[in-house]
């Protein structure tokens, strides 16, 4: 029972390196998704040009590969990520080109005739971004948002591999210690099910207060 509590508070530890990786690669893909989707509607062709070639890239390539040349290849050209920054840069990068792709839809999908209105009283291309444009297409970015950022949890499972101390991977390492196969991947199997419900719920949460005094602005 004691061998039991304790291997499960090894699992626990993990289970708090994942919530950091999911922070944080959330974070940066959040960061990310806004600055190369707003590129991507960019009157500037030289923005929607390299806003392009980094979605296209993240996209067609597997996270694997993106997170072994930041954490091996990188090096011998002199740059040097601890095991946490390579995880944290492979899932904000990956993750932040498909929700490009979000903020750019959410954006082009706010009618024409905001856009004329907002011509019509003068506002510069800033100003019509910040009041009027975002604040309509923020909620529609929300439902995505909250699916890739659960994506994103279950994604943090790749960091075992360079050998950071998830609770995949302490489960990997209950397992080989105890012979035990059930015991540490029904656990996590559950933690990652309770992590997920607590992400969906959160994006709720802030889709309802987006939503707020919006009704009837279409």
């Amino acid at each position: 029972m004691a061998d039991s509590i304790g291997y499960l508070t090894l699992i626990l530890q993990g289970a708090l390196v994942t919530i950091q990786l999911t922070v944080m690669g959330s974070a940066l893909a959040l960061v990310v998704a806004f600055t190369a989707g707003l590129g991507r509607v960019s009157p500037y062709w030289p923005l929607r040009w390299l806003a392009t070639i980094y979605i296209e890239f993240f996209r067609g390539t597997s996270i694997f590969v993106q997170l072994f040349w930041l954490y091996f290849v990188l090096p011998f050209a002199g740059i040097t990520f601890s095991p946490l920054q390579a995880g944290v840069m492979a899932l904000g990068l990956n993750v932040g080109a498909y929700g490009a792709e979000v903020v750019r839809g959410a954006i082009l999908s706010v009618p024409r005739d905001q856009y004329e209105a907002c011509i019509a009283v003068n506002l510069t291309r800033f100003q019509r971004m910040r009041h009027v444009i975002l604040p309509q297409a923020l909620p529609l970015m929300m439902p995505t948002f909250g699916n890739n950022a659960i994506e994103l949890l279950k994604a943090t499972a790749i960091v075992s591999l360079i050998s950071l101390s998830d609770m995949t991977f302490q489960a990997q390492v209950v397992r080989a210690q105890t012979g035990d196969t059930l015991l540490p991947f029904v656990a996590i199997l559950v933690l990652y099910f309770v992590l997920s419900l607590l992400i969906s719920a959160g994006v709720r949460a802030i889709e309802r207060r987006l939503t707020r005094g919006l009704d009837g602005v279409r």
